[in-house]
């Protein structure tokens, strides 16, 4: 998936885990996803880890965002079919998509069952064989190796991934639009929401922000202020160079409040006014 991807060393990878940390406040590590089109190309990553029992993904996912571990993952780790299809590991036969199991559950009718699972966003399945999960910072070819062509299946991730709270997910969403402005729209399908966040990212390439659903605060340890950011790494220098300006135009996070009680507009005109150059001296 990261064929047309931009390469970054090792020390790329480090530096914007420190800048995104240190910028938003971040409170886990930031992480990458890879698909891998076979088992063994997984297993060739040195000290990965394996799982010892049978997990969601998010309780997978759990465990390199706040232990910082690299964990290799085949659809036989996976409890079920669910988490199997969002990364394309397995399900998406009729009876998934029929959704029978969350019937009386999660959804009144079959029929709404039904279509919630049409409405997810998958990988197709049968393309990959595995998945790792890294922190970012473990990302990324030596320095040395990079002038010299030198790859390995950790140069880079399909997406990168981290917990934030809403303020700083605004914040980053702001520096992604200082240049280059561009709506974004997120998908929101309920309960599965890692369809909208690790799923829709893998598909469509595109920058997705979901809120976490049950399974993930129930299972994979996210806390009730905390949304998921998905999107291919590239995204991320230009994220950091637009929060950066923003910066020095004195908005930064976290936002400190001004008060629901003050006069606004000596507040509005720092915020909002154009900056504007001081004004030359007359002879």
């Amino acid at each position: 998936m990261t064929a047309s991807s931009p390469r970054y060393s090792a020390t790329d990878f480090k530096n914007m885990t420190a800048e995104l940390e240190k910028v938003l406040r971040l409170r886990s590590n930031p992480f990458g996803m890879k698909m891998c089109p076979s088992k063994e190309e997984m297993q060739a990553v040195p000290r990965i880890r394996r799982p010892q029992a049978i997990h969601t993904l998010d309780q997978l996912v759990g465990q390199t965002a706040r232990l910082g571990w690299t964990l290799g993952v085949t659809s036989e780790d996976l409890n079920s079919d669910q988490c199997r299809s969002v990364v394309g590991l397995g399900g998406q036969d009729k009876e998934w998509f029929e959704g029978q199991k969350m019937v009386g559950v999660w959804y009144a009718t079959q029929a709404d069952s039904a279509k919630h699972q049409a409405a997810m966003s998958l990988v197709p399945a049968g393309q990959y064989k595995a998945l790792i999960l890294a922190p970012l910072a473990k990302w990324g070819t030596a320095d040395e190796g990079l002038s010299k062509g030198v790859t390995s299946v950790m140069d880079c991730p399909d997406i990168a991934l981290f917990y934030a709270t809403p303020g700083a997910m605004m914040y980053f969403i702001n520096g992604l639009q200082y240049v280059g402005y561009k709506r974004f729209d997120w998908s929101c399908v309920g309960e599965s929401a890692c369809a909208d966040s690790w799923g829709r990212a893998l598909k469509t390439r595109e920058p997705s922000l979901s809120i976490p659903c049950f399974a993930e605060r129930r299972y994979g340890g996210v806390t009730d202020d905390e949304m998921l950011m998905a999107l291919p790494v590239e995204y991320i220098p230009k994220a950091l160079q637009g929060m950066q300006a923003l910066s020095k135009n004195g908005l930064r996070y976290p936002f400190p409040s001004y008060g629901i009680q003050q006069d606004v507009r000596a507040g509005m005109s720092a915020s909002y006014a154009p900056v504007t150059p001081a004004a030359k001296p007359t002879a």
